[in-house]
């Protein structure tokens, strides 16, 4: 086969199997924590003013943290650790862990301070209600504390995956999203403003997420403390790395934050359609997509690292193809099943049947972008293998004026649903600048074995969308249907559609699932160990 060398296919795909379960439960428990959250506050006026408040440290963490530190981190970390020693990798932890905490208590502090300024600038709408804009301010205050914690988090996340461990990381965001859920649950009678509780446990979860990282930190021989030598040849590299990564690898964040500011000028419940349609699309770029990512990016850098090109060339094309093997498939399910899952998940309370409609509304649109985002993760990360985060940075550039543009064009003819395809076609550009990039600096890495996956992968996916289609005939959708009546549609038309891409890809002969299937049965066997 035309892979990657065999052993380090089935690594990757065994990491970022265990990245995606881990991943997958951290989303399960996001979606119970949007299903309370939309029960009982709704989409309206606070749920406005708490998702503009949270987005705000929220990007901050794409862009400090996973964004630039942890890509900056992995790359220099990881040649440390196969061209030094041992000791020379964890001087430059701590180093890395001094500068990361000066830095972060002074953005945090600032962004107490300037918070009104700061939600004028990304919520520019909410001037106009001053009740929404006092609320929106407060809620930032007492959120942005929340990057130092995350930032934190995410560089013992560039640690452990380093080291090989990526259980730990990928699990810790089931602590902010149980904090938030207790919180909502159990709080939100002791505040004027229920939706503070939102807030409180955001702040929770993220001294859990911090907890739960140290004891492995700590199990690997792993004991951050303060050092000083902030002159050291390896943190200014990734110094240098860090402030042109933020752009590269959270385009698709800035993006989504830059409909939030354009969707606050629209109808009251436009942001928080947003919102929810942004999770929907965030679980299999989050699971698979993300854990495709997190488990590259060592592997990239190491054979960076060892000066094995041939080899990173080709574990790229074999990352892509993982990669499209699951969203091609994903992007034909949301398409097809945008209403009833949007109904199924949040359909209750305050949250209405219009609201399931127009939250559909702006899935369908950044739906048609998930193959781009998802491509987008293993590009920048070969990228950032190279220790080149410049190129990513120029494309995002290009790419945040176009969402801009489009946005801007679309929004009023077709209001939410116009920022959510700007933000798809913006990613489309996106990815074809760094592809183009990437080839230019390390020549041609498809061949025939790729086209023909993904042509498979393409066949498999229309037999699904055929079989979800016929299952809407002989069992029709009713929106105004009973919750059981709707779950039930939704689960035939998954299973039934799951298992005819499955089986259609297996028939096809697709080597994704051959490989996949080979790393479990070796695993199950015992004789490979993560």
């Amino acid at each position: 086969m035309d892979d990657a060398p065999h052993s380090e296919s089935s690594r990757v795909v065994r990491a970022a199997g265990i990245v995606g379960i881990a991943t997958m439960l951290s989303r399960i428990f996001g979606f119970l924590r949007d299903m309370v959250v939309a029960g009982f506050f709704g989409a309206g006026l606070t749920t406005d003013a708490f998702f503009v408040a949270f987005r705000i440290p929220n990007l901050l963490r794409r862009l400090l943290a996973e964004g630039s530190l942890t890509v900056s981190f992995v790359p220099v970390f990881t040649e440390y650790l196969r061209n030094k020693t041992r000791e020379e990798a964890l001087e430059l932890a701590n180093i890395t862990f001094t500068a990361l905490s000066i830095i972060l208590a002074v953005v945090s502090l600032s962004g107490v301070l300037f918070s009104p300024l700061i939600v004028t600038i990304m919520a520019p709408g909410f001037v106009k209600t001053p009740v929404q804009y006092e609320l929106a301010v407060f809620l930032t205050r007492l959120m942005f504390p929340y990057i130092f914690l995350i930032s934190l988090v995410a560089l013992c996340m560039g640690i452990l995956n380093s080291l090989r461990h990526f259980a730990a990381p990928a699990l810790s965001p089931v602590a902010l999203n149980l904090a938030m859920i207790l919180a909502a649950l159990t709080l939100r009678g002791f505040f004027r403003e229920p939706i503070v509780a939102l807030a409180v446990g955001v702040m929770a979860g993220g001294i859990l997420q911090l907890a739960m990282q140290w004891p492995f930190l700590v199990k690997m021989g792993v004991r951050l403390k303060p050092d000083f030598h902030f002159r050291h040849p390896g943190v200014r590299r990734i110094g240098m790395l860090m402030l042109p990564a933020a752009f590269g690898a959270a385009i698709y964040q800035i993006n989504v934050f830059v409909g939030t500011i354009l969707a606050s000028l629209l109808p009251t419940g436009s942001v928080s359609y947003l919102y929810y349609a942004d999770r929907i699309v965030e679980l299999p770029l989050g699971v698979f997509a993300i854990a495709v990512g997190t488990a590259t990016l060592p592997s990239f850098s190491e054979q960076v690292a060892l000066g094995k090109m041939e080899e990173l060339k080709r574990t790229i094309a074999f990352s892509l193809r993982l990669i499209l093997f699951i969203a091609i498939p994903a992007t034909v399910a949301l398409i097809a099943l945008r209403v009833p899952i949007i109904s199924v998940l949040f359909q209750r309370g305050a949250f209405d049947a219009q609201a399931a409609l127009l939250t559909a509304q702006a899935l369908l649109f950044y739906s048609l972008g998930l193959w781009a985002f998802s491509v987008i993760r293993i590009i920048v990360a070969a990228f950032f293998s190279l220790q080149d985060t410049k190129s990513p940075m120029k494309a995002a550039i290009v790419a945040l004026v176009v969402n801009i543009s489009f946005s801007v064009a679309l929004m009023f003819p077709l209001k939410h649903g116009g920022i959510a395809l700007a933000t798809s076609i913006a990613s489309v550009v996106n990815v074809g600048m760094l592809w183009v990039i990437l080839k230019r600096r390390i020549g041609t890495m498809l061949d025939g074995e790729f086209y023909r996956s993904v042509g498979k992968t393409v066949l498999a996916s229309l037999a699904m969308w055929g079989v979800i289609l016929l299952i809407g005939l002989i069992y029709p959708w009713q929106m105004s249907g009973t919750s059981s009546t709707r779950l039930i549609h939704l689960l035939l038309c998954m299973a039934g559609g799951g298992a005819a891409f499955f089986a259609a890809a297996f028939l096809l002969g697709s080597s994704e699932i051959l490989i996949t299937l080979e790393s479990l049965s070796r695993r199950i066997a015992g004789r490979e160990r993560v």
